[in-house]
């Protein structure tokens, strides 16, 4: 069984919930989580909480104890928040580098999903007539106490956006097609080193080729210990098949760690 997360206090969320249920089926079951009744269809439901997502640490384990079952997948649907105010369809898997101050705890690594994450970027892509970026986000904060895969989706990255009926008619379409799609696709999975926030070389590899990318460890967390990027590897569902590295986009001593990394562990080292 699959989940699409939502919660009540977030617009973005709501907007993505409104679109699964007009447009493609879901229908109200008697099933209750966390007080708040649980849509399905298929072998998907949809779940709504009362807080924010970024703090709910072990949710596959209270999907389990609520509902009796422990989820495949989770695709969380969200609202992205920047400074910036840029118009945004976004999509990262969660976890902290170092010290959490989003949810999560320190040094730890929800598990990544690559080709979902993948198929999510490119359906936003082709879908989006909005004009807005599309783009992986870097893995930077909760929950990150998830024994299952799992990934968000979201609109940014203001309240303008969350409440745009079209953006959250693409996200909704992109759930449902890579929670349906996801197990069949067949792309090169790698961990993505260095470059901003927003990931625009992963975000250009990812678009237009096979390259596939799970955890993505941003210059502004380097330097990065070979523990923490073993964990990205291990903390990955598919096969990691190669180590990318943004090069003017990370420090030296990382850059060096991650290049021996892969000699030692047999992997494919690219240099961009």
């Amino acid at each position: 069984m699959k989940v699409i997360m939502t919660t009540k206090i977030d617009k973005a969320s709501m907007n993505i919930k409104e679109k699964l249920v007009e447009n493609f089926g879901f229908k109200e079951t008697e099933l209750v989580f966390d007080g708040n009744q649980v849509y399905k269809k298929g072998d998907t439901l949809i779940l709504t909480t009362n807080e924010e997502m970024i703090y709910y640490d072990n949710l596959d384990r209270t999907i389990e104890t609520q509902l009796g079952f422990r989820p495949e997948l989770i695709a969380f649907a969200s609202r992205h928040s920047s400074k910036q105010k840029l118009p945004a369809l976004t999509t990262h898997v969660t976890g902290n580098w170092g010290s959490a101050m989003y949810g999560g705890k320190d040094e730890s690594l929800a598990v990544a999903v690559p080709s979902a994450m993948k198929l999510a970027l490119l359906t936003m892509n082709e879908l989006n007539d909005l004009g807005w970026t599309v783009c992986y986000e870097a893995t930077h904060h909760g929950p990150s106490e998830l024994d299952v895969p799992s990934f968000f989706i979201e609109i940014g990255s203001s309240e303008e956006e969350w409440v745009n009926d079209r953006a959250g008619e693409i996200i909704a379409e992109t759930i449902v097609y890579v929670l349906e799609n996801y197990k069949d696709a067949k792309f090169k999975t790698a961990i993505g080193i260095g470059g901003g926030h927003y990931a625009p070389k992963q975000t250009k590899r990812a678009l237009e080729g096979d390259m596939a990318f799970g955890h993505i460890a941003p210059k502004y967390v380097h330097p990065l210990s070979r523990e923490m990027l073993l964990k990205a590897i291990e903390r990955t569902a598919e096969k990691v098949e190669a180590i990318y590295v943004d090069w003017k986009g990370s420090k030296g001593e990382t850059r060096q760690l991650a290049r021996s990394l892969a000699e030692e562990l047999g992997l494919e080292f690219i240099r961009d």
